[in-house]
């Protein structure tokens, strides 16, 4: 019984100092893209932040970029403008 919650232990042991090396590795790694684009003097850009509208037919969610605007209603595709509205 000994010589088994010794081998439980290590294995703990093991897992253990592995998680903590893989996080030190990101840890790492997230570091020195952040120098990267200190070094070359611009900070990253966040993205734009876009609405969303829902399709007329089918509910559908999709940024307004995506959408297809017809008769001053959205829809996420042709297909679903030609049928129009559905009803609920």
């Amino acid at each position: 019984m000994g010589k088994l919650l010794f081998w439980i232990f290590v294995v703990i042991a093991v897992l253990f100092v592995a998680r903590i090396a893989g996080r030190m590795a990101a840890a790492k790694q997230a570091g020195a893209q952040t120098n990267r684009t200190a070094a070359r003097g611009r900070a990253p850009q966040p993205k734009p932040v876009e609405s969303m509208v829902r399709c007329a037919h089918c509910g559908i969610h999709m940024p307004r970029s995506e959408a297809l605007l017809q008769n001053g209603q959205t829809w996420c595709n042709a297909e679903h403008a030609r049928l129009g509205p559905r009803k609920h």
